[in-house]
């Protein structure tokens, strides 16, 4: 394993991507790890993660608390699209996602907030959705 939040994120992509109504607004491909600026419409892109190691857990294990950045690009065209893309996101990662090499103890439903591009020349909505949980892991 190369870290819980690179398990936990491949994870959530799995779930987003293995869910149709996802995948109707957003294809696949452009759901994805990168700069959270979107190089493709509509987009969900994970951020680096932030990650906190909380100590050792008992056989072994170690836990591990991480947060996971989505962002959500699609233009702003009257239809809230990026809105549409967080709803169906937030109900495809409602239960927690299915994890080959890590153990999900603890598990936050995605939380989402919307905006405007703050550029002028850009008519890009933007959301921010945020995934937590604490994972046991091994090396």
């Amino acid at each position: 394993m190369i870290d819980p939040a690179v398990s936990l994120r491949t994870a959530c992509r799995a779930a987003l991507i293995a869910t149709p109504a996802v995948t109707a607004l957003v294809q696949p491909d452009q759901i994805r790890t990168g700069s959270t600026r979107p190089d493709g419409l509509p987009c969900v892109i994970f951020a680096t993660p932030q990650l906190i190691h909380l100590g050792r857990a008992a056989g072994g294990f170690y836990a591990s608390s991480v947060a996971l950045d989505l962002h959500l690009w699609a233009l702003e065209d009257g239809a809230d699209t990026a809105q549409q893309i967080g709803h169906a996101v937030a109900l495809a990662l409602w239960d927690q996602p299915d994890a080959a090499d890590i153990q999900i103890d603890e598990y936050q439903r995605p939380s989402f907030a919307f905006m405007r591009d703050p550029d002028p020349e850009r008519a890009y909505c933007h959301g921010i959705g945020t995934v937590e949980a604490v994972c046991r892991w091994r090396v």
